[in-house]
């Protein structure tokens, strides 16, 4: 049976005289799949096979080989994982913010300052501060999405925050608006830009020309929200 992820190792990319290096391969069956893939999971620090129906780990562990050089390169290139404990440094609205544990304080997690203060027992810090983030992203994305649908005549039907891997937002047909909860991390000037172009689909439900009107009209910060994440939007998916 094929486990669900292992540790494998996995040589040094080329022209690095690192020796050896262990690594987290997901193995991932897909009916969909043509062929033997791989990608890198940046919120995990994993290298994830996909794998096609009548193919399994012998055939996963042959395309590692191959090119397990170009997976170490871009495993080496991901930003360094930003756990949630005391003193570690986070974005929020593109500021860094110090997390400080105090069991003394009540309140489970609350700005102060810049600092995200967290109470209580230290077991339930990350919980907490995980909590608190969602709940910022919550909070300050509905306070973006009002004005901007008000400007265009729409309604949005509901708000969902997930934690994907490669969409930041999304607007199904039935009118519900779904955001990434790490997007409050992010400048408020590229949150406002992401939550601008999903209620500008409640009007186009596509890419048209009409479409990018809308947003034209709802923010100026397309170009720069969008190259942004292209570059620092990896790195949000290793906090936490």
């Amino acid at each position: 049976m094929l486990p669900e992820s292992e540790l494998i190792t996995l040589p040094a990319a080329k022209g690095h005289l690192a020796p050896p290096a262990r690594c987290l391969v997901r193995w991932q069956s897909s009916s969909r799949a043509r062929r033997v893939s791989m990608r890198i999971c940046p919120k995990q620090g994993a290298v994830v096979v996909i794998l096609p129906p009548g193919k399994g780990r012998r055939a996963g562990l042959a395309l590692l080989r191959e090119h397990g050089d170009w997976a170490m390169e871009r495993l080496a290139a991901l930003a360094p994982a930003v756990p949630f404990e005391p003193d570690a440094t986070v974005l929020l609205g593109g500021a860094p913010h110090r997390i400080r544990h105090d069991p003394a304080a009540r309140g489970g997690a609350f700005l102060e300052g810049r600092d995200i203060v967290v109470a209580g027992d230290p077991a339930f810090l990350r919980r907490r501060v995980g909590d608190f983030m969602r709940a910022e992203a919550r909070r300050r994305i509905r306070s973006l999405i009002g004005p901007h649908a008000e400007a265009l005549g729409v309604k949005p039907r509901a708000l969902r925050l997930k934690d994907t891997r490669s969409r930041w937002g999304s607007c199904a047909p039935d009118g519900t608006l779904a955001f990434s909860w790490r997007l409050v991390m992010a400048p408020d000037w590229v949150l406002d830009y992401v939550v601008a172009h999903e209620v500008a689909h409640l009007r186009e439900l596509n890419h048209s020309a009409r479409f990018w009107a809308h947003v034209e009209k709802l923010t100026p910060h397309r170009e720069d929200a969008v190259e942004w994440l292209r570059v620092e939007g990896p790195a949000l998916l290793r906090v936490g």
